[in-house]
């Protein structure tokens, strides 16, 4: 793994990474055939500037990204838009990105459930290893305003057929309340590292 690479919370400053990181996110999603939730530059510049985005840089160089929200009144936060470039793949960076935007989520909203749609199998390894467990829709947000960011997504037709229940994208959740003695073993863990 190349070690170089810095992993951050993303702020205004990265807004120059934007499009590129819109284009390699709509690039992997044309390779892979699947579907992916369109966002606009506005919305990723947003949640730069919120500090709602994890950002992974090479030096100047954009390596990998992931962004944060939260939806149902604060009862859920996806971790959303998780993209690699495809040189620093097989580095394990990904998880590096995915674990980072998992602690300041459970950090920011620590009561909230964690969410994720995805139809990659190496996301659903790292998300399992997070203990995210595969879940029906009916168990995630019912805010509308996350499933319409659905409708760019070329597979949306499957999920408005199934009534929002099935679709192409796994749904993966991470409840805090199952995992409440995990996280008392790590913090007891980590305090006496100190």
């Amino acid at each position: 793994m190349d070690t170089q690479i810095e992993v951050i919370v993303a702020d205004a400053s990265h807004e120059i990474y934007v499009d590129t990181i819109l284009d390699t996110i709509s690039a992997a999603a044309k390779v892979r055939g699947t579907g992916i939730a369109k966002r606009t530059h506005e919305y990723v510049a947003q949640k730069m500037r919120e500090g709602k985005a994890i950002i992974a840089l090479n030096g100047d160089e954009f390596a990998g990204f992931c962004y944060i929200e939260s939806w149902g009144n604060k009862q859920y936060v996806a971790n959303s838009g998780l993209i690699v470039v495809e040189k620093f793949r097989s580095q394990g960076l990904a998880k590096r990105i995915k674990k980072a935007a998992f602690k300041l989520s459970r950090l920011r909203w620590p009561n909230a459930k964690l969410f994720g749609l995805t139809s990659g199998g190496a996301v659903m390894k790292i998300n399992t290893e997070l203990g995210y467990v595969p879940v029906p829709f009916s168990e995630l947000t019912t805010d509308e305003a996350f499933w319409k960011g659905c409708e760019g997504c070329c597979n949306h037709d499957v999920l408005e057929r199934t009534e929002k229940k099935y679709c192409i994208c796994t749904a993966m959740l991470y409840d805090p309340t199952k995992h409440q003695k995990i996280d008392e073993q790590e913090e007891q863990e980590n305090n006496s590292e100190k």
